[in-house]
């Protein structure tokens, strides 16, 4: 099914065509004409599957429709499409996807990307003379409020991009300051990867009966996993530095981000391979905005070898063509294995994500595998035998994610021990 069928003018359907996007993906095949028809939309979809460009080309198309309603381009600009995010990397990437779609258009839309950690007079520059488009984490999008360099009056169209993480991440106040300075007749689109009952609830109140899609996994795989090859290799504990240094170098590999659970792990890993003629860095939340956009343009453009990262970058990043992830630590969630193996095998390339499983990591990995429905068969390297012995099995199930004892829990435990001590 081309891109024109789903209701796309020409131009945007030749413009997807030229990035690449040959095939609609189920995300897009179903959200692009419920977009284009003026429905809020609640929609879930896995990693890699292709959710930007699912709300940006409706969005162009908005742009393209207010241009003719106008009967020219000239004028101050007003904002019509804003775009919430949770983290830095992607507003970068979402705007970088609507600038190359946008591109080819004849009156291209005016795309102001603004978040945190940098200084905002560049920001405020350039929303002089308006903007069409803006896509902002919370924080900066109401400072630029506050120093009045823009204005939301005038907004169509609101995207709430990975809506589970702007409320993991705490924006819930931010949010709803935002919301408040928003059109009450509006459309709505909810993008979220999972829908805890904060989602929900975001969603019951913003969203008028929306069009829920939820695209299920053995859809989406001809797009994602059936792409990506995975591997699991067992591995002590001591050794995964040294095993991730001979794969990199027997099988070739020229660009790898590697999954690690810490800061410290990351510094240490990647000086690690560094001194091991590696050309690895680092990569994590304590760098500045700066350094971290330096190391994601450097890598793409294939000059580190090695990225060593935490899972600040499992969302939100793509890097064109990259073939391999390696979890040199497991994720604490499946959820986030999900996310950290799709940053590979993307828009129909091949990609290998190699999970590295010590004893120590073998309960949790298994519980990975159940929930992925997966069964690797755990890899033996010559050299390489895991001797370490798995540690017995501790009451708060080794830190597993959705297995700890929660807050309520933890708090019925301390009632029940104090109405036992407490005297008849």
């Amino acid at each position: 099914m081309p891109f024109a069928s789903l209701g796309l003018s020409p131009a945007l359907a030749h413009a997807a065509s030229a990035l690449g996007f040959t095939v609609p993906t189920p995300i897009q095949t179903q959200a692009i004409p419920a977009i284009l028809q003026g429905a809020d939309v609640w929609a879930s979809a896995r990693t890699g599957s292709g959710k930007t460009a699912a709300f940006a080309l409706p969005a162009l198309q908005q742009h393209q429709n207010l241009l003719l309603a106008r009967h020219s381009g000239g004028g101050a600009r007003r904002v019509h499409t804003l775009v919430v995010v949770p983290t830095r990397e992607l507003a970068a990437q979402v705007g970088e996807v609507l600038r190359s779609l946008g591109q080819p258009l004849s009156q291209p839309p005016k795309v102001v990307v603004a978040f945190g950690g940098v200084s905002i007079n560049p920001q405020m520059m350039a929303l002089r003379g308006g903007a069409d488009i803006v896509v902002a984490t919370p924080g900066r999008l109401l400072d630029l409020v506050d120093q009045r360099a823009l204005r939301l009056s005038a907004v169509q169209l609101l995207v709430l991009d990975e809506a589970d993480r702007l409320l993991d991440l705490g924006f819930s106040e931010e949010l709803n300051r935002v919301l408040a300075l928003l059109p009450a007749q509006r459309q709505t689109l909810l993008f979220s990867a999972t829908f805890p009952d904060s989602v929900q609830a975001l969603a019951q109140s913003l969203l008028r009966s929306p069009v829920r899609i939820e695209v299920a996994a053995s859809e989406d795989e001809t797009h994602a996993d059936a792409t990506i090859l995975q591997r699991a290799l067992a591995v002590d504990d001591k050794r995964r530095t040294q095993l991730l240094l001979k794969l990199i170098k027997d099988e070739g590999w020229d660009r790898v981000l590697v999954f690690v659970a810490t800061k410290y792990t990351a510094e240490h890993v990647a000086e690690k391979l560094y001194r091991a003629k590696v050309f690895a860095t680092p990569f994590h939340g304590d760098l500045s905005q700066g350094a971290r956009t330096q190391v994601l343009d450097e890598f793409k453009a294939n000059r580190w070898q090695v990225v060593v990262t935490t899972d600040l970058a499992a969302r939100g990043i793509d890097i064109a063509q990259l073939p391999v992830v390696v979890n040199y630590d497991l994720p604490r969630s499946t959820e986030d294995y999900t996310h950290r193996i799709g940053r590979t095998g993307r828009a129909g390339e091949s990609g290998l994500a190699v999970t590295f499983v010590t004893p120590a990591s073998q309960a949790h990995w298994q519980l990975i595998e159940k929930r992925q429905h997966l069964s690797l068969p755990l890899e033996h390297i010559a050299g390489f035998e895991p001797t370490e012995v798995a540690p017995a099995p501790s009451p708060s199930n080794g830190g597993i994610k959705g297995k700890r004892p929660s807050k309520k829990d933890k708090l019925r435990a301390a009632q029940a021990a104090s109405a036992q001590s407490s005297p008849k």
